[in-house]
């Protein structure tokens, strides 16, 4: 094998960039928004990724941290996509300040020695069957040996996932209480959050009324009322599992980049999860008011910030989510 055959790629073809858009389309994000768009390179050996601002969620998200998140673990998939082609993917975030809504290069080329893309591929078949699941999950504790490896998912993105002890997981679900509370009380963010939601007609984005879930009969678990407050065309409520397993995705510093790398985190944490029919969904409440966001640090672990609140546990599966065609969010010319 030449030098060259290893560090250069022919040409994807245009099924092969739908595969990696598909893939990429699938990627978890705040409300449903989908706030992506792909482009193949003009050789046709990578693709770019950026953020669409035109479905942002600015009164929840008013820094695009959300949606930079989303955006990352869109990108995650793109990566696990390619490796599932036999290709390896040389990534660049953020690689243009000229600009700011290209989130992320993506080169494809054929593996070199000593690179293992095979566990990235393993993934794969994770993308098409992952989704939230906000339904109550039984008593069984996620094994250790999982833990452990989804621990180190996280970690080979660069960011630090903590399986919370019983005295932090009650902490966080009281912040994550409070600010669904205030939530509720702000007409800006009920309005916006009513806005994706779709009870009735089909649509490619949003939350269905399949995928809402009940709220939690006993109040332990604050689970999002997407619907207001009293909740309408909803399940009825149920009882919850009495503890929640709970994990935190924390970064060094609170930049775009960590945004991304949270995202790529915890798309290859969910995947991974999902292999092991481990169900997630994210308790996102408390990261989008700045005090409570600020309170999730655990004080005895240092400086960090707390990105993204996640729920696993062993459960009936998350209902489908719809999906935007991928004529809508790639551009191949």
């Amino acid at each position: 094998m030449t030098e060259k055959s290893l560090t250069s790629s022919a040409p994807l073809t245009p099924e092969q960039f739908g595969r990696l858009a598909a893939a990429g389309g699938a990627a978890p994000s705040l409300h449903n928004s989908q706030p992506w768009r792909f482009r193949a390179t003009d050789d046709r050996t990578g693709m770019l990724v950026f953020a669409d601002r035109s479905r942002a969620v600015p009164a929840t998200d008013p820094t695009a941290r959300a949606l930079h998140i989303s955006v990352g673990a869109a990108v995650l998939n793109i990566r696990v996509a390619a490796a599932a082609l036999g290709l390896s993917t040389r990534l660049r975030l953020l690689p243009d300040v000229a600009q700011p809504d290209l989130v992320a290069e993506l080169r494809f080329v054929p593996p070199g020695p000593g690179e293992h893309s095979a566990a990235d591929a393993e993934l794969h078949p994770a993308i098409g069957v992952r989704h939230s699941s906000r339904r109550p999950f039984t008593n069984r504790d996620v094994p250790e040996r999982l833990v452990g490896d989804l621990m180190a998912a996280a970690d080979h993105e660069g960011v630090v996932l903590a399986m919370l002890e019983e005295a932090e997981t009650r902490r966080v679900l009281e912040l994550t209480a409070d600010a669904e509370r205030r939530t509720a009380a702000d007409i800006a963010r009920e309005a916006e959050l009513r806005s994706w939601v779709r009870l009735e007609a089909p649509a490619n984005d949003g939350i269905p009324a399949a995928a809402l879930g009940p709220l939690d009969r006993d109040a332990r678990v604050p689970m999002r009322s997407f619907t207001g407050h009293p909740p309408t065309g909803v399940p009825a409520s149920a009882r919850f599992e009495p503890l929640p397993q709970l994990a935190t995705f924390t970064t060094a510093h609170d930049d775009r980049s960590a945004w991304v790398r949270t995202g790529m985190a915890l798309e290859r944490v969910w995947l991974l999860a999902t292999l092991h029919d481990v169900r997630a969904s994210v308790l996102h409440q408390a990261v989008e008011w700045p005090d409570t966001r600020w309170q999730l640090r655990d004080p005895e672990t240092g400086p960090g910030y707390v990105q993204i609140v996640l729920r696993l546990g062993f459960g009936p599966p998350g209902a489908k989510t719809p999906r935007r065609p991928v004529a809508e969010i790639l551009e191949l010319d």
